[in-house]
């Protein structure tokens, strides 16, 4: 029972962290489109490097987001706190330090050694506001996570 209070407690992280990434993304694309009026050559340049560096964290949040969104999925569906790779259990204390992780320690850093590319997570665009729709005012439960055991 443990476990689950656990799973349940992290459900409820990832949603907190989830909507706090997706108001963040939202606020940096008003803040991009919004124009600026642009005095000469020096203030163009610190626009354009400002526009490059919120770029760059729009594209490390929107992994993110997309890693916290599977792992909620992972967890509806019974799925989540088994590593990929050995398919062995990954200890809460992992998932509590990285709670969208899908790989136990050992099989994170044979990944790391062998050169592979943890961003494998991409997002499928096309199905975004589909899955947010049927994700949004979902619930876990003891019970949720007892059909899934």
């Amino acid at each position: 029972m443990a476990r689950k209070d656990a799973l349940l407690r992290l459900h409820e992280k990832l949603r907190e962290k989830r909507d706090e990434l997706r108001d963040s993304l939202n606020q940096e694309m008003d803040l991009g489109q919004q124009s600026r009026e642009v005095g000469d050559v020096g203030d163009d340049a610190v626009n354009d490097t400002e526009k490059e560096l919120n770029s760059q964290l729009m594209a490390f949040e929107s992994r993110e987001l997309a890693q916290i969104e599977r792992a909620i999925e992972m967890i509806r569906t019974g799925r989540f706190g088994d590593c990929e790779l050995c398919q062995k259990k990954i200890p809460i204390t992992r998932l509590n330090a990285l709670p969208f992780t899908p790989f136990c320690v050992k099989c994170q850093e044979k990944v790391e050694q062998a050169g592979g590319d943890l961003d494998q997570f991409d997002i499928d665009w096309e199905n975004a506001a589909d899955f947010e729709f049927r994700m949004q005012e979902m619930d876990l439960t003891l019970g949720d996570l007892d059909q899934h055991s």
